[in-house]
């Protein structure tokens, strides 16, 4: 673990940004990354279709402690942290969850297993915001007990899941007060009221939230102001995690579990589409699925350690970073990549 983190660190620290642009460079630094000069050759596994990646990703890639971002190629085009990021006594253990905030200048990091939340300024490569104190779960001010999917609003407050305080939680980086829905410690399905272990909240096209709760396997559809319109089972799965929108009326899930699937269902609950391969080509642990530009679907299948696209009219994977069933760190391998999210424009929060 890292010595023990301050409850709140806020800090700018303008130094450039390796191969990208400067502090006063362009107004949308996250779309800038995929611009910066490749750090590894391209290494996608056999049979990978470039083309069906629109844009690089940006994979949180936990068992590595770093942040990678990877273009349609296989190319690592940045990391984070590198030599000289970090501040004396900063860490960035075990990230699992990584998104850019709307205006593309900052990746907001959540580090579930560390208990612990970052912004990191892409344009310094400096964390600017931290929250929680590292390795110590709480339901006391200043704490939080495994977080995740911490996201950016468009006024700047971040929003997470904070699962095993059954909360959803709302920090504001700049007064550092927060709010939350939700009782502390108490894990049961009513929302808003209450949460059953809630794991994500991404946002819907009309301004709504979804919730996915582990407890009973329930998806909420929500205003931030807690005014639930639905609420219903995702339809076969053991473990719903990370819940989004890809159309209207079509919901994706991915199934935590082993074998696991992913999922696409509408607000009645029933089953629209799912992949579930079996024996050798089945999923292992995926905690997130997204839909892409071009009608694919990306996600990880964390504990397989690679990052796959999959075309959902064949069910075939078309694209996969990383090596099935092998972690490391070198050029083409991931380690438990947990969370990811395409960069600017086509990132989960882009207009």
């Amino acid at each position: 673990m890292a010595l023990k983190q301050s409850v709140v660190i806020f800090s700018i620290v303008g130094i450039a940004l390796f191969g990208v642009a400067s502090a006063t460079g362009s107004t949308n630094p996250g779309a800038d990354l995929a611009q910066a000069k490749p750090l590894t050759p391209p290494s996608l596994a056999p049979g990978s279709d470039s083309s069906a990646l629109p844009g690089a990703v940006a994979i949180a890639d936990e068992g590595n402690n770093r942040i990678v971002i990877v273009d349609p190629k296989g190319q690592v085009r940045w990391i984070f942290p590198q030599k000289g990021d970090l501040k004396p006594g900063q860490s960035l253990i075990a990230p699992d969850d990584v998104f850019f905030s709307a205006d593309g200048k900052s990746i907001v990091v959540t580090r579930s297993e560390n208990k612990m939340i970052s912004i990191i300024d892409i344009s310094t490569r400096k964390i600017v915001f931290e929250y929680g104190v590292a390795g110590q779960g709480s339901t006391k001010a200043g704490y939080l007990n495994n977080p995740d999917d911490a996201l950016m609003l468009p006024d700047g407050r971040i929003v997470l899941a904070d699962i095993k305080n059954c909360r959803i939680l709302f920090i504001d980086p700049k007064t550092k007060t927060t709010s939350q829905l939700g009782v502390s410690g108490r894990c049961v399905h009513n929302p808003p009221k209450t949460f059953g272990s809630p794991n994500g909240i991404f946002p819907m096209k009309d301004g709504r939230f979804l919730v996915s709760e582990i407890n009973g396997n329930w998806i909420d559809a929500m205003t931030l102001t807690g005014k639930v319109s639905w609420a219903v089972h995702a339809p076969g799965v053991l473990y719903p995690s990370d819940t989004n929108e890809v159309a209207p009326n079509v919901y994706l899930t991915v199934d935590f579990s082993s074998p696991g699937q992913i999922v696409e269902f509408n607000s009645k609950g029933k089953l629209l589409w799912k992949f579930k391969p079996k024996g050798s080509a089945a999923l292992n642990h995926p905690s997130l699925a997204v839909g892409l530009p071009n009608g694919n679907i990306i996600a990880t299948d964390d504990a397989n350690n690679r990052v796959i696209v999959v075309d959902p009219k064949t069910k075939k994977i078309v694209w996969q970073y990383g090596h099935k069933g092998k972690s490391g760190a070198s050029a083409g391998y991931l380690n438990n990549p947990d969370g990811l999210d395409l960069l600017p424009p086509n990132s989960l929060l882009m207009p």
